[in-house]
């Protein structure tokens, strides 16, 4: 599942080390690579949303959307601090 998780963009992961500033390297590294995989279709097969979307459909759709942007944000973000701390 975690696996799932990361190609859909539920999950970030990343690593950061200031350690590795004073030797010259980036001190961020993003290990996810791009969504590759539905967040919907992701976030719809955990157990723990299905009472959702069982119980307020719409509402579920509303819900799942906005995650999916902020996910979509999230992953920008990280992007960008690897352009800002230099890869």
């Amino acid at each position: 599942e975690e696996k799932k998780a990361v190609q859909a963009g539920y999950w970030n992961l990343f690593r950061f080390d200031p350690r590795k500033k004073d030797a010259g390297e980036s001190p961020f590294s993003l290990d996810s690579k791009e969504p590759t995989a539905s967040y919907q279709d992701f976030i719809r097969s955990e157990v723990r949303y299905s009472s959702l979307v069982r119980s307020n459909p719409e509402r579920a759709d509303e819900l799942f959307a906005i995650a999916e942007k902020d996910a979509k944000d999230r992953y920008e973000h990280l992007r960008k601090l690897v352009v800002l701390y230099g890869e």
